[in-house]
C-alpha cells in the first residue's frame, strides 16, 4: 500500500492511501420478498421474534463486514464530512440579487418550464406569483374535495402562508424590485425538514416536529428569503427507508412518465413533483441514493451535495453520517441556483460544519464557472459497471462516448476495493442509525417492511459489526483520496442506479400494504450508495429512456467528485446535455411525429404531466 501525507486545503481530509489490490466480485444477496398478507402477518413475527431477524441477517451478507482483512489497520471513521479550505480568499455574503441568472428555458413545447420562464413572465406582467400559485394550490392539495388529482404527492399545504408569500412577490415585481432569479418561484420540500405551521412526519403517521414546531430549517429558510415560494411539503417513503417511495399511509405517486412504475424514493414526492412539471426545483434528502434515484426514474436532474454541506438546521437527519439534503431540478441551470442558495453556511453556532464551507458565491468568484472543469477525466470501473442491466448499459455507454468524442474527456480506468462489501457497510450503517432514532412505542406504529427493518437495525446489528464498517469507511475514503491525488478532477461516471425504473409488481395490493424486497433496494442502491458513504458528492443527469408497455421509462447516469467540488458537477452535466439529443437517447416520439431535443416532459394519453403555465393563464382569463 502507498500513503501518502501532503499538506492539502482540506480539513478532515483522509489518509491518502491506496487501498489493497482485491478482485471485484459481488452477487446478488439472497433475501426473500414478502408482499401482501403474508407480508402484514410476517412482519408482525420477524419483527418480534430474534432468530427470525438473525437468519434475514445473515441471509443479507451484513454480518461479514468485519471478516475482511487488514481492516484493524485503519481507524474508525464515523463522520465523512471533508471540508475544502480556499486561503487567501475573500468571501462575499450570499446576496441573492449576485446570484447568477439562469438563462435555460422551455424547448418548445415538449420542455419543461425551468425559473428562468417563470422570472420571464413575471418581468413581462403576463403572469404573476399568486396566479401561478393559486393554479398549482388548485392540484396539490389533499384537504380540498375533491382532492387536486397530484395530491398524492403532496402532504400538507398551508395555504395562507403560500398564498401571501406570492402576494409579496407580486408586488415587489409590479415595483420592479424582485429579489433575485428564484423570487416567486414556486418549489416543494421533503417532510424531511422542519417548516414553520407544517407538521413533520417522515412519512409516517407520527408527529417528528417535537420541539421546533415554529422553526424552518436553514436550507429551507435561504430559499424563502431569495423570494421562492414553498407550496406544499412532498411525500416521501416511510423514515427514507427503502428506494421505491410506496407509502401505505399516504398513498404513492406512480411516475409521470409511466403508471406502471415507481417515482422511487425516498424523495419520491419532490421527484414527482418536478418531473410532472408543478415544480422546477424540489427540496430533496439523499441517505442512499434518495435525490439522484428519484431523479434518474423521473427523468429530472438532482444533486447529492458533500456530506455538511447543506444544513438542515434544527433538522436532524435519522440518517446523520450519510444522508445529506439536496436539491432537485428541471434543468442543470436550476439545479445549480437552488443549491447556491441552500448551501450559504449556518452560523456557526447553529451548525459548525455548514459554517466551515465558503460560500458557493464565494466559490464562483474563485473559479468561475466558465473554467469548469479543470480537468477532463472519467474514471470508470469495467467490472462494476458490468453489474447494470442491457437497457441501462446502453444509454450509459453512449453517455460515455459522447463525452470521449464530442467533449474531449479523457477515460480511464480505476479500481476501488471492497465494493460490494462497502454497500453492505452502508446499508449496515443506515439502518444502525435509522433504529437509533425510533423506539420500541413506534416501530408499532411502522408498516409492515419497516417494521422489519428497523426491527432488524435494532436487535440484530452489534458494536463489532458497526466499527467494522466505520473502519471499511476509513479504508474507501483513503483509496478515493489516493485516486482523486493521482488524478486531479477525476469524476468517477456510472449509471445512477442499474435497473431501468422499478416496476410496481404486485399492483395496487403492493400500493396498500408497501412490499419488502430487500434484494431490490440494495441492488437500486449499486452504484450511489459510495457518494453517502464517503461524503462525496454526486449528480445525476437524464441521458436516455427504455421502453416498457408503450410507456417510456428514463435513465440517468451519474458522476461523483472529490469533496466539495459541485460546481464541476454542474459544468459536466452541462457538457453532457446534448446526450438527450442523440436519436438512439430519445425515447419513441409522439404521433404527429414532433422532433424532441433536450429534456422532454412525459407523454402519451396517461402521462400525469400538468402545464401550469397554461392553468395558470386560464385561471387568470389570459
Amino acid at each position: 500500500m502507498e500513503s501518502k501525507n501532503l499538506e492539502l486545503p482540506f480539513i478532515n481530509y483522509p489518509e491518502i492511501r491506496e487501498g489493497p489490490s482485491v478482485p471485484y466480485r459481488n452477487e446478488d444477496q439472497s433475501i426473500p420478498v414478502f408482499r401482501g398478507i403474508p407480508l402484514v402477518v410476517g412482519a408482525s413475527l420477524i419483527s418480534s421474534v430474534g432468530f427470525i431477524q438473525g437468519y434475514m441477517w445473515r441471509s443479507a451478507g451484513l454480518g461479514t463486514i468485519h471478516d475482511i482483512p487488514g481492516l484493524d489497520q485503519y481507524p474508525v471513521r464515523y463522520d465523512p464530512t471533508v471540508i475544502p479550505v480556499h486561503r487567501g480568499e475573500k468571501p462575499r455574503p450570499g446576496a441573492t440579487g449576485a446570484l447568477p441568472a439562469p438563462n435555460k428555458k422551455r424547448s418548445g413545447k415538449t420542455g419543461y418550464y425551468t425559473s428562468a420562464d417563470y422570472h420571464a413572465l413575471y418581468k413581462s406582467g403576463d403572469l404573476t406569483p399568486t396566479q401561478v400559485v393559486d393554479a398549482i394550490l388548485s392540484v396539490v392539495r389533499r384537504d380540498t374535495e375533491p382532492p387536486g388529482k397530484h395530491s398524492v404527492a403532496f402532504l400538507e399545504s398551508v395555504v395562507e402562508k403560500a398564498r401571501a408569500a406570492a402576494e409579496a412577490s407580486t408586488q415587489r415585481y409590479k415595483n420592479d424590485r424582485p429579489l433575485g432569479p428564484l423570487d416567486g418561484i414556486p418549489v416543494t420540500v421533503k417532510d424531511e425538514v422542519h417548516m414553520e405551521r407544517y407538521h413533520r412526519t417522515l412519512g409516517t403517521v407520527m408527529d417528528f416536529t417535537g420541539d421546533f414546531a415554529g422553526s424552518t430549517s436553514w436550507c429551507v429558510k435561504k430559499w424563502e428569503e431569495a423570494g421562492a415560494i414553498v407550496i406544499a411539503k412532498a411525500t416521501m417513503h416511510e423514515l427514507g427507508l427503502d428506494t421505491t417511495n410506496n407509502n401505505p399511509n399516504f398513498g404513492t405517486p406512480k411516475n409521470p412518465h409511466n403508471p406502471y412504475y415507481y417515482c422511487g424514493g425516498s424523495s419520491g414526492g419532490s421527484g414527482y413533483a418536478v418531473g410532472a412539471g408543478i415544480v422546477p426545483i424540489a427540496l430533496g434528502a439523499d441517505g442512499g441514493g434518495s435525490i439522484r434515484i428519484p431523479s434518474s426514474f423521473c427523468g429530472v436532474w438532482g444533486l447529492k451535495p458533500s456530506h455538511s454541506r447543506v444544513s438542515g438546521f434544527p433538522t436532524v437527519s435519522l440518517a446523520s453520517t450519510v444522508g445529506v439534503l439536496g436539491p432537485i431540478a428541471s434543468s442543470i441551470d436550476d439545479l445549480a441556483l437552488a443549491y447556491r442558495v441552500m448551501a450559504s453556511p449556518a452560523p456557526l453556532a447553529d451548525d459548525s460544519k455548514s459554517g466551515a464551507f465558503l460560500d458557493p458565491l464565494a466559490e464562483l468568484d474563485l473559479t468561475p464557472s466558465e473554467s469548469r472543469p479543470k480537468n477532463k477525466t472519467i474514471g470508470i470501473m469495467r467490472d462494476w459497471l458490468d453489474r447494470a442491466e442491457p437497457a441501462v448499459r446502453a444509454v450509459f455507454d453512449r453517455a460515455l462516448d459522447y463525452y470521449r468524442t464530442q467533449k474531449n474527456y479523457t477515460i480511464i480506468d480505476i479500481a476501488i476495493p471492497y465494493i460490494s462489501e462497502g454497500a453492505r457497510a452502508h446499508v449496515l450503517t443506515i439502518m444502525a442509525e435509522i433504529a437509533s432514532g425510533i423506539s420500541p412505542s413506534q416501530i408499532r406504529n411502522l408498516t409492515a417492511p419497516n417494521k422489519v427493518l428497523v426491527s432488524m437495525g435494532r436487535y440484530q446489528i452489534s458494536g463489532h459489526d458497526f466499527l467494522a464498517a466505520q473502519r471499511l469507511r476509513s479504508l474507501i475514503m483513503s483509496h478515493l483520496a489516493y485516486l482523486f491525488q493521482k488524478h486531479p478532477g477525476l469524476l468517477i461516471f456510472t449509471p445512477t442506479t442499474p435497473i431501468p425504473g422499478w416496476k410496481i409488481a404486485g399492483g395496487d395490493s403492493d400500493l396498500v400494504h408497501g412490499v419488502s424486497d430487500g434484494k431490490s433496494s440494495v441492488r437500486n442502491m449499486e452504484y450511489v450508495w459510495l457518494a453517502n458513504f464517503t461524503g462525496c458528492p454526486a449528480i445525476s443527469c437524464p441521458a436516455g429512456y427504455a421502453e416498457d408497455n408503450g410507456h417510456r421509462v428514463p435513465i440517468g447516469v451519474m458522476a461523483m467528485g472529490e469533496w466539495g467540488t459541485e460546481e464541476d458537477l454542474f459544468a459536466f452535466a452541462r457538457d453532457g446535455e446534448g446526450v438527450l439529443d442523440l436519436p438512439e437517447n430519445r425515447g419513441f416520439l409522439t404521433g404527429s411525429g414532433e422532433q424532441t431535443t433536450g429534456l422532454t416532459i412525459p407523454r402519451g394519453v396517461d402521462s400525469l404531466w400538468e402545464d401550469v403555465v397554461a392553468n395558470a393563464k386560464q385561471l387568470a382569463g389570459k
